[in-house]
């Protein structure tokens, strides 16, 4: 997944958030920091969230069930992983992933998993926090590598 796929699901999913929460256009805009317009447009595939209206979305509707579908679970990481592609930053605690991760590899002290949607990697210690996280398995692997 690249930013712009992830953008295109995002517009996707946008009409759908907007019913799972029970907004009207008018509201779902203001929170958004959009034009009614704009959202109406985006709504009919006539424009686009872009990339921070997309991070916004999946943002401030982090918990929402449509989301999670789309992107196999979390959306954070998947943002992370396509912001900082060449840096790391300090991941939160993760669940272990449970249900939307296959594990690839788990040396007892660091598990390589990746998402079965995004199809995106990551590293995590043997307390589930997230160490990095990329589209790229090999840069995965070689930060386990440095880590031994």
């Amino acid at each position: 997944m690249d930013r712009n796929e992830f953008i295109r699901k995002a517009d996707e999913k946008l009409k759908l958030v907007r019913t799972e929460y029970g907004y009207n256009q008018e509201k779902m805009a203001d929170i958004l920091g959009l034009s009614k317009k704009t959202l109406v447009q985006i709504e009919k595939g006539r424009s686009s969230l872009g990339w921070s209206g997309a991070v916004v979305l999946c943002t401030i509707f982090e918990r929402s069930e449509v989301l999670a579908a789309a992107f196999g679970g979390e959306t954070t990481d998947i943002i992370m992983a396509l912001a900082f592609k060449d840096t790391e930053p300090d991941y939160p605690k993760t669940m272990g992933g449970k249900i939307w991760w296959n594990t690839l590899e788990d040396t007892g002290k660091y598990k390589i998993q990746q998402n079965i949607i995004s199809r995106h990697y990551r590293l995590l210690d043997q307390n589930d926090r997230r160490i990095c996280a990329s589209f790229e398995l090999q840069t995965i692997k070689t930060k386990l590598e440095n880590m031994r």
